[in-house]
């Protein structure tokens, strides 16, 4: 019992000081617990964060763009929601953790733990043969497992949810895991290759699991079985569910609120005052959507402010070794969205619905 209070209340404070950015120290981290688990706390921290960063790149343009409050609306028990948007961030944050545990695994930051060499020796494959240093992916998901699924303590629909979500960030790691090689022979003649696996980059498991969501599954519960109160049958009902559900494939429970309007109790900020992109190099589809799905479908109008920005210019280096540069000012052009005029408004909020998962 002592393991387990010690294991929710780490990952309850650690998940605090990233919604915080409070500065976080490992001295201050529940001195309570075994010493062993202290190793592995910054790691965890960092992980978590890292994870939340992913997921405001990965929302950067759309209505529900990851906001600071958006962990803390996953995890509180009397707060947390299941949508598909929370089961996204249960699953890049426990990616993030699991990650930066293997990484720093492989950079030798912990004694326990060193390379996977389970697979040293075998014949990989034409040519090759495993080899060299693979990173240890089975180290990170054990201890991020003990570490991110402490929070789920009950045995409600929410919670398996919830650890299902978990364990897809999780595989999400594994999936996109690369093969590195190195060429062995005489004069470079690649006879031979020995052969490791190796983490791919984080943003390709931001990728990787944000399709995942755009095909995430909604769990339909027998709700009759559900609130009949016999504990037997609810399990039951909850089983026959998730019995077909895909362990790769994140599931929600609940359809995601209107993210266009400001809901201070759920978090969610609205799309007023958020920026969008009009003109720009090398924008993507979405992007140059973004103007249209967070202001005009969203009842609100496109503003230009002209900002100015002050960049480095006309750099020279000067022997030895300095570069000199000169400040430039310019005026550029941004976009934002802006509430219409009141006489403006009626068409649009009538146009406006939420639609399915649309963010």
């Amino acid at each position: 019992m002592k393991r387990s209070t010690f294991l929710i209340l780490s990952i309850t404070g650690v998940y605090s000081a990233v919604l915080h950015a409070a500065a976080w120290s490992v001295n201050n981290f529940l001195m309570t617990g075994p010493k062993a688990y202290l190793t592995y706390s910054s790691s965890v921290a960092a992980g978590a964060h890292s994870g939340m960063e992913e997921c405001k790149f990965q929302f950067g343009w759309e209505r529900w763009n990851c906001p600071e409050s958006a962990l803390q609306l996953s995890t509180h028990n009397r707060l947390r929601s299941a949508t598909r948007e929370t089961s996204f961030v249960h699953a890049i944050s426990s990616a993030g953790v699991m990650y930066t545990l293997t990484r720093n695994c492989s950079m030798g930051d912990f004694e326990s733990c060193g390379c996977d060499d389970s697979r040293n020796g075998r014949v990989g494959g034409r040519g090759w043969v495993w080899g060299g240093c693979s990173d240890n992916v089975e180290f990170g998901e054990r201890i991020s497992k003990l570490f991110v699924d402490a929070l789920e303590t009950g045995h409600d629909t929410r919670a398996l949810i919830n650890l299902h979500n978990n364990e897809v960030g999780r595989l999400a790691v594994k999936a996109t895991m690369k093969r590195a090689c190195k060429c062995h022979g005489v004069s470079g003649s690649c006879s031979i290759q020995t052969c490791w696996l190796q983490l791919a980059e984080f943003r390709e498991i931001g990728n990787y699991l944000k399709i995942k969501y755009d095909q995430a599954h909604k769990l339909e519960m027998d709700k009759r079985r559900m609130r009949a109160g016999n504990s037997a049958d609810s399990r039951g009902a909850t089983a026959e569910t998730f019995h077909h559900v895909h362990p790769t494939e994140l599931v929600f429970l609940e359809d995601s609120p209107d993210y266009c309007t400001r809901n201070a109790s759920l978090g969610h900020h609205g799309t007023e005052g958020r920026e969008c992109l009009q003109t720009g190099k090398n924008l993507s589809q979405w992007e140059k959507r973004s103007c249209r799905r967070l202001c005009t479908e969203c009842g609100l109008r496109v503003e230009e402010r002209r900002t100015e920005v002050v960049s480095s210019c006309n750099c020279k280096f000067h022997w030895c070794c300095t570069v000199r540069c000169e400040q430039c000012r310019q005026l550029v052009a941004k976009h934002f969205c802006a509430r219409r005029d009141t006489a403006a408004t009626a068409p649009n909020h009538i146009r406006r619905r939420n639609k399915g998962h649309k963010r």
